[in-house]
């Protein structure tokens, strides 16, 4: 078997969260932009659900492909490609509004995000085991602090014109420009070992569901959740702040997974969080006010942004390092089969009266039981003849 080694200091780790966070701005900004121009282009609103799914799609590929791309290049030069590629994506947008030319563009972004989103993780989780919570809480915090300042570019920017896209990209080049021109050591991994398929089959089966289920929630929740508060009459101004306070509420939370992992048990963690998800589509139901759809939209961002930092983590716990690249590639690849799915299958409800609570309600509530019940099965006394 391969060995690895590998050298990362504090210093280090400054220059993937910054063009991490310069990333996220854009691609939150980008991501509850989509659904609400197309209008300005001619294309339905049914479009919003199926550029979702193309864009999750690309993630679920790309999540496949990554780790010869970090092994040749390294993590630095890895990660400028996959930015690169996915500021050609965007390009493309205004210059060609067809429906199959964009869809065609999200599922290739979809693919640079998978690299992206492999690249940074696998760069923060190779080193001490001890520190990984800690750097894994670095990563969320900087990926969900960066998505919510991009939501904001809805109300401050608009979603007319060139203006927004000149304004994502100008911020994708200059994460580029971070990474090229910043100082500071990429982790020095000699191997990358790849985990056999049973090896994957012997992963931890709640960070799997985890992530899986992370996917389902929140590839409809990027996807629809801008078109379910237009429905509800939410002004562009205030769809862009709700939609803030969601992922404010995912980046509010990591502190506290952080501290709660060190107490409980990961799998039923994911499992309060799941109630904590569905308490707050309840509490939608009981008023219209702006207010209570404020406040359920933060634990409800809460509750979703918990569960795939807490998947990966207990999916990582026993792995050796060199196999952390190929985990991080098998835990987004579980992530990307729920993102494509979710938007599609929450699309079906979204005529219906409670539209994608109602989705968000079941996903919650069946993940919170079956969460209870592995974490029940993990605890329980060995009797004789197991």
């Amino acid at each position: 078997m391969n060995t690895s080694t590998s050298t990362q200091s504090q210093a280090g780790l400054l220059i993937p969260v910054v063009a991490l966070s310069l990333f996220a701005i854009a691609s939150g900004y980008l991501m509850s932009l989509i659904p609400l121009m197309l209008s300005q282009y001619g294309m339905e609103a049914k479009y919003a659900s199926w550029l979702a799914s193309a864009f999750y799609a690309g993630l679920l590929v790309g999540a496949g492909l990554i780790e010869p791309f970090v092994a040749r290049l390294g993590h630095k030069n890895a990660f400028v490609l996959f930015l690169g590629l996915l500021a050609a994506t965007i390009v493309i947008l205004p210059a060609a509004p067809i429906e199959w030319i964009w869809m065609t563009a999200r599922f290739i972004a979809g693919i640079a995000v998978a690299g992206v989103f492999v690249v940074v993780e696998s760069w923060l989780l190779i080193g001490d085991a001890e520190s990984r919570p800690k750097r894994l809480g670095l990563y969320m915090g900087a990926l969900y602090g960066g998505s919510s300042l991009g939501q904001l570019g809805i109300g401050f920017i608009g979603i007319e014109g060139l203006l927004p896209y000149y304004m994502i990209i100008g911020l994708i080049m200059m994460a580029i420009a971070c990474l090229i021109f910043g100082k500071g050591a990429q982790p020095q991994v000699q191997h990358h070992n790849v985990l056999n398929l049973k090896q994957i089959l012997k992963l931890n089966k709640a960070s799997i569901m985890g992530c899986v289920v992370s996917g389902l929630l929140l590839g409809a929740v990027y996807g629809l959740m801008p078109l379910e508060l237009k429905h509800r009459n939410i002004n562009i101004t205030q769809i862009g702040s709700l939609m803030a306070l969601i992922v404010l509420g995912g980046m509010a939370v990591q502190p506290i997974v952080s501290y709660l992992s060190k107490h409980l048990g990961k799998t039923l963690l994911m499992a309060l969080f799941c109630v904590l998800g569905v308490f707050a589509i309840g509490l939608t139901t009981l008023s219209d006010s702006t207010a209570i759809l404020a406040t359920s939209l933060v634990l409800l961002g809460m509750a979703a942004f918990a569960l795939y930092p807490i998947a990966i983590s207990l999916g990582c716990d026993t792995l050796d390092e060199s196999y952390i690249v190929s985990a991080t590639q098998v835990m987004l690849f579980s992530y990307s089969i729920g993102s494509v799915c979710g938007p599609v299958l929450a699309n079906t409800l979204m005529h219906t009266a409670e539209g994608l609570m109602s989705y968000l309600f079941a996903i919650l509530l069946a993940t919170a039981i079956y969460m209870l019940l592995a974490s029940l099965r993990q605890h329980r006394p060995m009797v004789a003849g197991e």
